[in-house]
């Protein structure tokens, strides 16, 4: 199983070898505020840069955060912190394909924003 990952512009772009361990939601300001609250976590080895990695850029957070953020320079996609370690958090928006998984957890659910509840219930636009 193979799932594809891209940035907007198109010039970052990966492959997950195998399905993420589990995909989580954190509704925290910053995550809000970094593009992506949705991450799905994998183990390392099993990611693999097809293009761009030289087009990455991060933000690292002063002392409390630890959770560093990771975008591409040109089109600014948000990849969440894809160098942590072993296993690391990837942000579910730059799949291009299903990962096979859905969120199991929330973080910060008490620092979701007002409006966000709402926009579940918007009817969907045709294209």
């Amino acid at each position: 199983m193979t799932i594809k990952g891209s940035c907007v512009c198109g010039g970052v772009r990966f492959e997950l070898f195998e399905p993420p361990a589990l995909m989580g939601a954190c509704h925290c300001s910053r995550c809000r505020k970094a593009g992506s609250d949705a991450y799905v976590y994998v183990r390392a080895e099993s990611l693999h840069w097809l293009a761009g990695r030289e087009l990455l850029t991060r933000y690292r957070p002063k002392p409390p955060f630890r959770f560093t953020r990771t975008f591409c320079r040109r089109c600014g996609t948000a990849f969440g912190d894809p160098d942590t370690g072993r296993v690391v958090a990837l942000a579910a928006s730059c799949l291009d394909d299903d990962p096979g998984v859905r969120a199991t957890f929330h973080e910060y659910a008490p620092d979701e924003a007002s409006w966000s509840p709402g926009c579940g219930d918007a009817p969907f636009r045709s294209k």
